[in-house]
């Protein structure tokens, strides 16, 4: 059974400089955006995007990520501990970020860039949300490197389990908690044997669905002229609907725990991404057909 490496947080030492892993990951996903936009730039030079554009809406999305991100994460999930500690809310480098709040914060500030540069806030959408999947699965990579965000317990004889040593605490209590389960011999064997207990390797999971996948399905979706508002929507149900999926493998936050109906909060955010999705794509190929129509009339 695989043991998490316990990786150093910290990539590189630079004197009192520290480049951590998640930082680093970051710093990749927003080199992938660079380059993957510029492509897709070049493909659609007869829309009106040229290839400099990319490198305004990133300085627009790198303020619309970290501000979101972290609001996102404060509000959704701690909004009660950071109201108390209210200087913490700055401290970054001990984590905190939420996807559905960078989101959130990346819509703004492409709102911004579009009333600025005069262009649909849909195109501006459609433009980056091929871009965006490989910045996620970089960042996922990051979570697993730093052994944080790990998944729910498994079958000890599952091949994916993986012992995370960073959730030694949350598995005692596990075991504390589900009495009937810590009976199972396999499981009861390997927490004797380790002291942790077989998890999925969510982090890897996501990586591979909300990162490899969903790029791979919008950069071939996005290849052919869609309508306005489709990429965007398909993007919103791709993400949301492999987000859900995860999660049921994704330990919840030990906070939070499971909300209404056994759903986790990134769940319960998710839902809404995918009903707009599906909206999305409705409007944008019946306003299609509205228009093909009227020209066709």
């Amino acid at each position: 059974m695989l043991v998490h490496p316990q990786f150093d947080p910290v990539a590189v030492h630079l004197g009192p400089l520290a480049v951590r892993w998640y930082g680093l990951m970051y710093l990749v996903g927003f080199v992938l955006f660079v380059v993957l936009g510029k492509v897709r730039a070049r493909q659609n030079l007869l829309t009106g995007w040229h290839p400099r554009d990319v490198d305004d809406m990133l300085f627009y999305g790198v303020f619309g990520v970290i501000l979101g991100g972290r609001l996102g994460y404060i509000l959704f999930y701690k909004p009660m501990y950071y109201l108390a500690h209210p200087a913490e809310t700055l401290a970054l480098w001990q984590g905190g970020m939420s996807f559905h709040g960078g989101f959130l914060g990346v819509l703004i500030a492409l709102l911004v860039y579009a009333r600025i540069r005069n262009k649909r806030w849909l195109d501006v959408t459609d433009f980056v949300a091929p871009l965006i999947p490989l910045g996620l699965a970089f960042g996922r990579l990051g979570n697993f490197i730093n052994g944080e965000l790990w998944g729910r317990v498994t079958a000890a004889g599952a091949p994916w389990a993986v012992l995370f040593p960073q959730a030694a605490d949350e598995d005692k209590a596990w075991m504390a908690s589900h009495t009937q389960q810590a009976l199972t011999p396999g499981l009861a064997d390997v927490y004797e044997r380790t002291g942790m207990l077989p998890r999925h390797p969510s982090q890897l999971y996501e990586v591979g669905l909300e990162g490899v996948a969903l790029f791979v399905l919008l950069w071939i979706f996005a290849r052919r002229r869609r309508p306005m508002g489709a990429v965007s929507g398909l993007f919103l149900i791709g993400y949301g609907t492999f987000r859900l999926i995860v999660e049921f493998a994704r330990e919840p936050d030990n906070f939070l725990g499971l909300l209404a109906f056994g759903l986790s909060m990134g769940q319960w955010l998710s839902l809404p991404m995918i009903v707009a999705g599906i909206a999305l794509m409705v409007w944008a190929y019946a306003r299609a057909r509205r228009v093909e129509q009227t020209i066709i009339g």
